[in-house]
């Protein structure tokens, strides 16, 4: 299978570098860094190293960052896509990992975990550690399911995936923190194998360790389970 990687990025010109130089040769067939309208030394740093850029004027929103990195890998003639976080926290030498269930046909969908036997994570605030427990418990509750870490965003998907009907992720509503939990819901929902796989998730410290934003961001966290899980949107 030909796999790719997608990294959205938002002025990260301190950890990407650090990124990509951890991507060993041929670890994957291509990688799409979307720059989400940077306005530090993001932009020229990303032209130092030999990856494909999608360059926004202004920032869209994570959500569109991913569906254009998927449909351009699909476009590119890969078979898969590993999504995963621009700013350290997810380990490129674990793509191997993450991907094997895909290559042995064993899933459609692999989410990585922290909480797996062999995974771990660093400098996760004690808050946001409640919160991610919350919000597992949520889903499990509401689509009956046993979860680790659904807010993990180190991921792999099977791009057939976008070819099913039921899976719309154009839809200008998912284009910021939704998209993700819009697919982990189409996935784990029309019957698609899913699996669970054990990975490290490091923050880089326990301050300006992510850009989702209190309460103004964790509703479009939470938002497409709710609204599909009661049948308000598709």
């Amino acid at each position: 299978m030909k796999f790719g990687a997608i990294i959205p990025v938002y002025n990260e010109e301190t950890r990407i570098g650090g990124v990509l130089s951890r991507f060993s040769p041929g670890l994957v067939a291509e990688i799409v860094v979307v720059d989400d309208g940077s306005t530090d030394g993001t932009t020229a740093l990303l032209k130092t190293f030999p990856v494909t850029v999608i360059r926004h004027d202004e920032r869209r929103g994570v959500g569109c960052a991913i569906r254009e990195g998927l449909e351009l890998l699909a476009a590119k003639g890969c078979d898969a896509a590993v999504v995963m976080a621009g700013n350290g926290k997810d380990d490129p030498a674990e793509i191997p990992q993450l991907i094997a269930p895909v290559a042995a046909g064993e899933a459609d969908y692999v989410q990585g975990s922290r909480f797996l036997g062999g995974g771990s994570f660093n400098n996760l605030p004690p808050a946001r550690f409640l919160m991610i427990k919350s919000f597992t418990v949520m889903w499990m509750a509401l689509i009956g399911r046993a979860l680790t870490d659904v807010t993990n965003g180190f991921r792999c998907y099977k791009l057939s995936l976008l070819k099913d009907p039921n899976i719309k992720i154009g839809q200008p509503w998912l284009d910021k923190y939704e998209l993700e939990y819009y697919l982990h819901y189409k996935a784990l929902t029309l019957g698609y194998n899913f699996k669970e796989v054990a990975v490290s998730k490091n923050y880089p410290s326990r301050t300006n360790y992510s850009k989702i934003r209190p309460i103004l961001d964790w509703w479009g966290i939470v938002k497409p389970i709710l609204l599909l899980r009661f049948g308000l949107r598709s």
